[in-house]
Parts: structure tokens; C-alpha cells; sequence
């Protein structure tokens, strides 16, 4: 599919990322306890080889790992419940997992949450190239800039960041990696000559010098340019700050919208954004989180469903909401609405899509319902049906939407994803629906079928040595 095509629905595929994270439960607190849910073993390397050799099987583009530094202790102002619930907590480094996922596939993609907040980006750009190396640049990078009040606190800080000054932050750190990993070494710097016995040319490797208002960099990056270069760019800031940030930087934006009005809304706002950057409308893939409950038919999929919410955790899903607004809900009564005066320094889109969700009778949810949304697979909306009902209420939603495809949550794990796999996919590729095959090469041009590096039209190309005055 070329970019081009993308603005036309009857050719363009629907494209699959799994959400997931290193921990137990993610997005469905409660749902360990299932007898089919594998996710406590979030913790060997068995569960997610599988869990990649299960995705790259469907086809799906990637695998997205989401993260945390701290504990969700807004909700009673206590991280109780969150350690009573498995509310994401215990949870383990996403960039360990990796490379042992990319060892027993070939086209998997993996996009890996990391924020800006707290590690230098000198060491961070290593890690980037690194993995971007071993994974045959196969490897994206989910910048967050953080919301966790108990992170900061941990790194020796009293809060976040304001909002707004937190994505400043951000685009300074950045501005260093694309430094790095697209502005210090030419593409032809390590030249591996063993008669001269010369492995890199030093005149191919350049200082950045970088000195800025939060960080000082003078010196070379310290790794030889991976297929990519800077792996894709993944964000999901969806406030009017975060889709500043998108429209430069993000090449995939992840958003949560549980109809589709808001979501269409979104997309345009996004394109919109990313047009007005000198960017191409398409030239960022949008996914929209969807959790899918399916089966062989309508029946054992409803029952399933039914099954899932009787695990399902109400204060555990309060304790993930609490954190996502920077507000306690536990301050509210079941039966209350979210009122229209909320502020927040957590993440600010979350605060306004929770205020304007509403059930089939068009009133805000009250805390009771949103928690019960929430309970099974977070806040994406819920397509319940056999896999032939839900290909087609996914192709509805790309239609009227204009989104790219799916953030594909899941109610139990891998059988979430191993459902997908075997009723929904076939059904989507007999409509045309989704790809029967991967395209070649890197994340990026599977992506966007237009090579490996980033496009002259991104914010990075400035900084490359071509681009950028660096002698």
C-alpha cells in the first residue's frame, strides 16, 4: 500500500498492533485470576516468545509495550488497591524482552515505551541503536513524557513537570537523539578495512555540541548508524500539546476514544496537525485502542464476554483511572458524573475523554460505569461478535473514522490475541481488507513501504549531516 493510497478506504488494509505490557493484567485488573489468562508469566521468556511467535502469525505489525516508573496511588492516595489488584505493579523493563522476541521472528515489529523525564538521552540513544541493531531494525520508540506523581517522587523529584513544560522537555531530548543517531556518524563512517587496519574513519564521525536548556551533549554518539537510524517514532499524547508534538515527531500515534465521533474527531485533528507541520495527512499511521472478544460464533463470544467481566476488578480499574486523570476517585460516590472543572498535570486528554463519554442514553458515565467500561481491556470500546461480526464492524470504523487500524487490547492473554488471530484476521482478508503477507525490509517501510530512514519532511532530517551545520 503506498501512502497515497491511504486516503482511499476501499484500498487500504487495517493494520493490528497488540498492547501489552511487563506486568500482570495491564489493562483488565482482576482478569489474572482467570484460569485461561497467562499473564502472570509476564516474567519469563517463554510468555512472550510466544506471544510474538502469535503476532507475527496474524500478521500484526507490531507488538506495543506500554510502561510505568511508579505505582497508581492517586486513588485513596495509596497504592493498596494497585498492589491488591496486580494494577500494573509488579512491572518489569519493556526493553529486556525484546530481543528474544526478535529472536524467534522475522517481520514482528516492537515498539517500546520509554520516557524523557528521568534517563539522559545520551545512554538512551545507545539503547535505540542497539536494539534497532539486533532486531534487524525491526524496533520503535514510544516517547511518554510521564504523569506519575510516585515516579517523580522515586527520582528524587516532588512532581512532574507541568503538563505543557513536560513535552518542552521532551522536544529538547529529542532534538539530542536525532542528534545522535541521524547527525554524528555518515553512513560510510565504518569502513572495516582490514589491510589499513582502520575499522571507522574518524573524519566520518562528527561531534553534535549539542547545549540547550536541559541538556549539554558535546561529544559523538558512541554507535555505528542501525538500519533505521532513529527507530519509528510512536507517541500518544492526544491533549492540544501532545498533538503539537505528534505533528513533528510521532510517525504512529496511539489514541483512546470510545465512540466513533470522537475518534473520527481525532483523526482529523491529528492530519490536520501533521499537514500544518509541512507533513503529508498519512504520514503517520493512527491506531485507536479496541479490546475484541471473539469466537467461532456470536453465542461463545458473548458468553465469553460475560465470562471476562465476572474477573473483572471495579477498584482496580478506579486505581488505573485515577492515575490516567491525576484525579481520586475515590473522593466520588458511585452514582457521580466527573464535573466539567477538573484539572489535571497526569495525562490531560484522559480528563476530557472520560468527561465526554457517555452510554446509549447520550448522559456522562457515572464513576460506576466508567469503572466497569474500563474493568476489561481499559477504556478502547469493546466489539464482541464472531470473528466474520467483528471484520466487520472493524471495517466500519476505518470508514468512518479514517483511522489507520487497531491498538488491540486484550481481556485474557494470549488467548485475547490468539482469538484474533484465528477468527478475525481470516475474515478481514477475505473482505481485502488486511494484508496476506508482510511488506519487506524495517518497521519503517513495512509502515510506510517508502525505505528505511525517516522522510526529508520529518523534524529529524534537519539535524542530519547534510541538513545541519555540525563542523
Amino acid at each position: 500500500m503506498t501512502v497515497n493510497s491511504a486516503q482511499n478506504n476501499s484500498q487500504r488494509h487495517i493494520r493490528f498492533n497488540a498492547f501489552d505490557m511487563n506486568c500482570v493484567g495491564h489493562q483488565s485488573p482482576g482478569l489474572w485470576r482467570h484460569p485461561q489468562d497467562k499473564s502472570a508469566s509476564y516474567n519469563t521468556i517463554g510468555y512472550w516468545t510466544h506471544l510474538a511467535k502469535v503476532l507475527e502469525k496474524g500478521l500484526f505489525d507490531g507488538l506495543f509495550i506500554a510502561d510505568v516508573l511508579g505505582t497508581y496511588d492517586v486513588f485513596g492516595s495509596s497504592n493498596e488497591t494497585t498492589l491488591r489488584a496486580g494494577t500494573q505493579v509488579p512491572v518489569n523493563d519493556p526493553f529486556m524482552l525484546v530481543s528474544a522476541m526478535a529472536a524467534v521472528t522475522e517481520n514482528l515489529g516492537f515498539g517500546v515505551t520509554a520516557g524523557t523525564a528521568y534517563e539522559h538521552p545520551y545512554p538512551f540513544a545507545r539503547r535505540l541503536a542497539t536494539l534497532d541493531h539486533l532486531t534487524n531494525g525491526r524496533v520503535g520508540w514510544n516517547v511518554v513524557t510521564g504523569y506519575l506523581p510516585s515516579a517523580a517522587r522515586n527520582m528524587g523529584q516532588e512532581d512532574q513537570l507541568e503538563h505543557d513544560e513536560r513535552y518542552n522537555h521532551a522536544d529538547e531530548y529529542l532534538e539530542v537523539i536525532y542528534k545522535l543517531l541521524e547527525g554524528s556518524w555518515e553512513d560510510d563512517a565504518v569502513v572495516k578495512d582490514v589491510e589499513t587496519g582502520v575499522f571507522t574513519d574518524p573524519a566520518k564521525v562528527h561531534e553534535i555540541r549539542h547545549e540547550g536548556k536541559y541538556f549539554k551533549v558535546p561529544g559523538i554518539a558512541i554507535t555505528e548508524p542501525s538500519p533505521q537510524r532513529t527507530p519509528v517514532i510512536f507517541q500518544a499524547g492526544a491533549s492540544k500539546r501532545g498533538t503539537e508534538f505528534a505533528a513533528e515527531n510521532a510517525e504512529a500515534v496511539f489514541v483512546t476514544c470510545p465512540t466513533k465521533e470522537m475518534l473520527a474527531a481525532a483523526v482529523k485533528k491529528i492530519r490536520d496537525a501533521a499537514e500544518a507541520a509541512g507533513r503529508g495527512r498519512y504520514d503517520v499511521r493512527i491506531y485507536a485502542m479496541q479490546t475484541v472478544v471473539t469466537g467461532p460464533d456470536s453465542a461463545t463470544a458473548q458468553a465469553k464476554f460475560e465470562d471476562y467481566k465476572s474477573y473483572a476488578d471495579v477498584n482496580g480499574a478506579l486505581a488505573l483511572i485515577s492515575g490516567w486523570m491525576g484525579v481520586d476517585l475515590s473522593t466520588y460516590g458511585p452514582d457521580d458524573v466527573i464535573g466539567e472543572n477538573v484539572k489535571s498535570n497526569a495525562i490531560q486528554s484522559s480528563v476530557e475523554t472520560f468527561q465526554k463519554a457517555s452510554g446509549d442514553s447520550g448522559k456522562p458515565w457515572t464513576i460506576r460505569q466508567l469503572a466497569e467500561w474500563v474493568g476489561v481491556g481499559g477504556f478502547g470500546p469493546i466489539t464482541v461478535g464472531s470473528g466474520e461480526e467483528v471484520a466487520a464492524k472493524l471495517v466500519d470504523w476505518v470508514e468512518e473514522t479514517d483511522v489507520d487500524g487497531f491498538n488491540l487490547a486484550y481481556a485474557i492473554t494470549p488467548g485475547t490475541f490468539e482469538d484474533v488471530v484465528e477468527y478475525v484476521v481470516p475474515e478481514l482478508q477475505k473482505l481485502g481488507s488486511y494484508p496476506t503477507e508482510y511488506a519487506p525490509g524495517t518497521l519503517r517501510n513495512k509502515l510506510f513501504g517508502r525505505g528505511d530512514k525517516l522522510p526529508e519532511n520529518h523534524r529529524a532530517a534537519g539535524f542530519r549531516l547534510q541538513n545541519a551545520l555540525v563542523d
